[in-house]
């Protein structure tokens, strides 16, 4: 129970901080609906939203991927980002249709977490809202899940 009321503050927090973004990219938003809900059952040893849902997470990065972004966030570390995380999606899906160890599955979709709080990350940096200095915590707990 503990745990549930950390983390729904913490989502409320970060929701708040995500939100904070001038600019609106739909497809971001859409790719983060996905993550959110198979990355946090993850986070409890459930990985059977993932499993059902990789193939889904392949194509809102890819969309990601093709969409216009935001003239503001345009720039080279995006599209990077933007682009392994397309890979990775396409390596996730790819584990989970081998059916390799929920380990190495948990692995891969903490990886791609990262990667998308990488990206949510340099857009608010380039909205000017600092996130790490104005919040002082990490990475992790800034984000909307």
């Amino acid at each position: 129970m503990k745990k549930l009321i950390i983390l729904s503050f913490l989502m409320l927090t970060a929701s708040l901080t995500f939100s904070q973004s001038k600019t609106e990219w739909p497809e971001l938003k859409s790719f983060h609906s996905v993550m959110a809900q198979t990355y946090h059952p993850s986070e409890e040893g459930n990985l059977k939203p993932i499993k059902e849902r990789a193939g889904e997470l392949v194509e809102k990065a890819e969309a990601l991927q093709k969409s216009k972004i935001p003239a503001e966030h345009n720039n080279d570390k995006i599209k990077s980002a933007v682009d392994r995380l397309v890979t990775g999606s396409k390596e996730l899906k790819t584990m989970v249709d081998k059916k390799e160890s929920d380990e190495a599955i948990t692995k891969n979709l903490s990886a791609l977490h990262d990667t998308f709080h990488e990206i949510v990350g340099l857009c608010q940096k380039d909205d000017g809202h600092g996130h790490e200095e104005e919040h002082g915590h990490d990475s992790h707990e800034n984000h909307q899940h």
